[in-house]
């Protein structure tokens, strides 16, 4: 395993800058094995988190109460060092609770305080929103300036947080007194990934009798930390999309499904019991698509290959690009039914390319 102390060598050219790659790989392979013998039987999930990290993406967790989400987060926090800072939503939280805190001191007189975004300075990396879906909307507004720029104003000057990354988690059991994300709020968030109970009785067992999963503290010491260190992460993420090829037949495949995901009726599309022409009332932007390929290249670098190939993308679509598509308020109810639906059908009308061997 590559020590945390090892110093990236992507600096340079040439043979060192494919060196370095390969040093980040192994890295971020090791950071996957210790996060997954914490949280077990959540493999696909963790893989999926670190394409997002090697990415530079927002991530929305979603998944009922207790299955682990913000453990998991923690346990990718503790890989990636830096500050950590996390917030619960709740419904009378305001946007400026995220900037500072006011309060009356010990001397009878009124203090105010950085708050949680602001305690860590420009250094903060990890920004944790635990239950979104609880806050009203003015507080999405605040986060949505936080994710796009990066950066707030407060205290009569600009802050920026050249580092961060924002991870939140949504409620889906509760309705009373939630408040469901705008649809722009929703494209920020580079992917968004659900999270389920193990589906292996084994992992699940484990989870119930043995003790080292009820400690939790513990756990997410087992992980290494600052394997992945914050400070590098935009560096090595630009290389890594550079380093990565697609072909012209990938291409073309890639703005096939986004057409046919985007006009499922003009594709040819059908599925029972659905008017495939009022179906979609908004579909992934030119944002979702860039996502998809920036996914689709980390993916494949992580799988140790310099070319993308169509399952990479197949690998990486439901979670890049279901939540960028909107349906019309007719169907909306029926979202968890009709989705998987559509993106089969997506899939089986797209006929992919033949693949070359990888280099």
């Amino acid at each position: 395993m590559i020590e945390p102390t090892e110093e990236p060598s992507y600096i340079g050219s040439g043979v060192d800058r494919v060196r370095g790659l390969d040093v980040w790989r192994a890295s971020a392979l090791a950071a996957e094995a210790a996060i997954g013998r914490a949280i077990i039987g959540q493999q696909s999930v963790i893989r999926l988190i670190l394409t997002a990290v090697f990415c530079r993406g927002h991530v929305l967790l979603e998944g009922n109460v207790g299955v682990g989400k913000t453990t998991l987060l923690r346990a990718v926090a503790q890989a990636v060092g830096g500050p950590f800072t996390r917030v619960e939503g709740t419904v009378d939280m305001m946007p400026s609770d995220f900037l500072y805190s006011a309060f009356i001191g010990e001397d009878g007189r009124p203090r105010v305080e950085p708050g949680p975004v602001l305690e860590h300075g420009e250094d903060l990396s990890v920004f944790f929103f635990n239950e979104i879906n609880r806050a009203r909307p003015q507080v999405h507004s605040l986060l949505l300036r936080l994710m796009a720029e990066r950066r707030v104003n407060a205290f009569q000057a600009e802050h920026h947080f050249p580092h961060l990354q924002v991870f939140a988690d949504r409620n889906q059991i509760e309705r009373d007194e939630t408040f469901e994300l705008p649809a722009a709020a929703r494209d920020r968030f580079f992917m968004e990934i659900a999270v389920a109970v193990p589906t292996d009785p084994r992992d699940r067992r484990a989870l119930a009798f043995d003790t080292r999963y009820h400690d939790v503290d513990a756990l997410v010491a087992e992980v290494p930390a600052k394997t992945l260190p914050y400070r590098e992460l935009d560096a090595i993420a630009r290389r890594i999309q550079e380093a990565v090829a697609t072909t012209e037949a990938l291409e073309t495949y890639v703005f096939a499904l986004w057409e046919a995901l985007r006009e499922p009726g003009a594709a040819g599309i059908e599925i029972e019991g659905v008017d495939m022409a009022r179906l979609i009332r908004g579909g992934a932007s030119p944002r979702g698509i860039s996502a998809l390929v920036r996914a689709a290249r980390c993916t494949a670098w992580l799988e140790g290959r310099d070319m993308v190939l169509p399952e990479d993308v197949r690998a990486v679509f439901i979670p890049v690009m279901v939540h960028r598509t909107f349906l019309s308020p007719v169907y909306e109810s029926r979202r968890e039914e009709i989705m998987p639906a559509l993106v089969d059908a997506v899939f089986a009308r797209v006929p992919a390319p033949a693949t070359a061997d990888p280099r």
